[in-house]
């Protein structure tokens, strides 16, 4: 009965996290535009190379 009950607890937990709000804060979006002005600056003092640049557009277009 405790695993049943264990089990029941865990499978909603994650339904919960999964179907959690989706869209982003204020805060999200400036620390993206940080983590992105960060990201350029090191792009220009070590520039990547062209597989580093076609896994990139791939997150870009899966949404990662």
């Amino acid at each position: 009965m405790k695993k049943l009950l264990f089990l029941s607890l865990c499978a909603i937990s994650i339904m919960a996290i999964s179907t959690s709000c989706k869209k982003k804060g204020p805060a999200e979006k400036a620390g993206e535009k940080m983590d992105e002005a960060i990201e350029d600056v090191q792009d220009s003092v070590n520039p990547k190379g062209p597989v580093e640049k076609v896994g990139e557009k791939i997150d870009d277009a899966v949404g990662e």
